[in-house]
């Protein structure tokens, strides 16, 4: 799993010439955003050359093997033509799907959940984060063993002796069930550490940044706080929760969180191994939602960080919502469009520091009701 890329990490000099796939919708989306401009996002920041693309623009979906006869063929043909070893489709796909795709194509296929987890890998550095891809690594891999038990030695740990009577498959499908408990109870263990900490901080005001990834979260964070966090113009540079104390003169400490950063379609695998990172989320007093005010599929970005949201439970946290990279838009009109759309909003650039002193007063704002509703809170009767 760790080498699916062909061993991108070890060989970044040669980039591996890659053809992008994805499904038409039936009618474009409203924001203009494109998925398969996400992908190739995806694929750059795993290391890869996107030489071309195809577009499915089949009413439905192939059990087989996806995208229909005719499409495969125009696949192979774009293999040949561009010298392309790998392929990359926009949606995730199944182990059987996988294995016909890849001897009618003739290339090496991956599918958009696969690409995620090796950038995931590739960028994951404290122990938490390692620990909680390898597991979500590992749960992609087990119903695929059929088709991919050769790669398993790589990850780690490696396989075991055979037992008596079992295949090799069974072997490998029984360790990586034994690994994946030894994963859990590690977490568990996480989770428990982390509950600690978060008793600790009950009593500050707790500021959690949301938002899609590479958005300037990290940049925007390093600008609050004072702070040297790692950022860089890639999709999901920031893997781990990063915690800093800021203070408000006036109102005291508060804590500022950076966090993971959403995507569409993010695999459901993530969600769940990183649970106790999006617990930061759950406990925020208040929520930066910062989006790009520079990115056609804005809109897109917005709605798809508000749907985690609802679904992580969070949706009633007072949240300001910021439009940052102001500094990248040229035309006016845009950033007078997102206001009228997005009323209450704030327009800022975490690089140059317009708007982020009208950042603070809305986080002033925020922290001064905390106050009053914990003074009201513990007032007697």
């Amino acid at each position: 799993m760790k080498n699916r890329l062909h061993d991108i990490r070890a060989e970044e000099a040669r980039k591996e010439k890659a053809i992008l796939v994805g499904m038409a919708p039936a009618t474009p989306p409203s924001d203009g955003a494109n998925t398969l401009d996400e992908l190739a996002s995806l694929a750059d920041t795993a290391g890869a050359e996107i030489v071309g693309r195809v577009v499915q623009r089949h009413r439905k979906i192939d059990p087989s093997t996806f995208i229909g006869k005719g499409k495969i063929e125009e696949l192979r043909r774009a293999c040949e033509q561009a010298g392309a070893d790998l392929v990359v489709f926009d949606d995730e796909l199944s182990p059987a799907q996988l294995r016909n795709l890849e001897k009618a194509a003739g290339a090496r296929i991956i599918d958009r959940t696969e690409l995620v987890l090796d950038i995931f890998a590739k960028r994951a550095k404290t122990r938490e984060a390692m620990i909680q891809v390898e597991k979500a690594q590992l749960e992609y891999l087990l119903p695929r063993l059929t088709r991919m038990w050769v790669h398993l030695s790589r990850l780690g740990g490696g396989i075991g002796t055979r037992g008596p009577g079992e295949t090799q498959l069974e072997v490998d499908r029984r360790r990586i069930r034994e690994k994946l408990a030894v994963l859990k109870k590690k977490l568990s263990s996480i989770d428990t550490e982390r509950e600690i900490q978060s008793k600790k901080r009950r009593s500050v005001f707790n500021i959690c940044i949301v938002g899609y990834t590479n958005v300037g979260k990290s940049t925007l964070f390093n600008r609050i706080a004072g702070s040297q966090v790692f950022t860089e113009d890639k999709l999901f540079a920031t893997l781990d929760a990063t915690t800093r104390r800021v203070f408000f003169p006036g109102f005291g400490k508060a804590v500022l969180t950076d966090t993971v950063g959403f995507i569409r379609k993010l695999p459901h695998g993530l969600v769940a191994s990183f649970r106790a990172t999006l617990q930061e989320v759950l406990e925020a007093d208040a929520l930066l939602h910062v989006a790009d005010a520079a990115a056609p599929g804005v809109d897109g970005q917005v709605t798809t960080v508000e749907a985690v949201l609802q679904e992580l439970g969070v949706s009633s946290t007072p949240t300001v919502l910021v439009f940052n990279k102001v500094d990248l838009v040229e035309d006016d009109a845009v950033l007078y469009g997102l206001r009228a759309s997005y009323p209450g909003s704030v327009l800022t650039s975490a690089v140059t520091g317009q708007g982020v002193d009208e950042l603070l007063e809305r986080l002033r704002a925020e922290f001064g009701s905390w106050l009053r509703e914990k003074k009201q809170a513990a007032a007697p009767g």
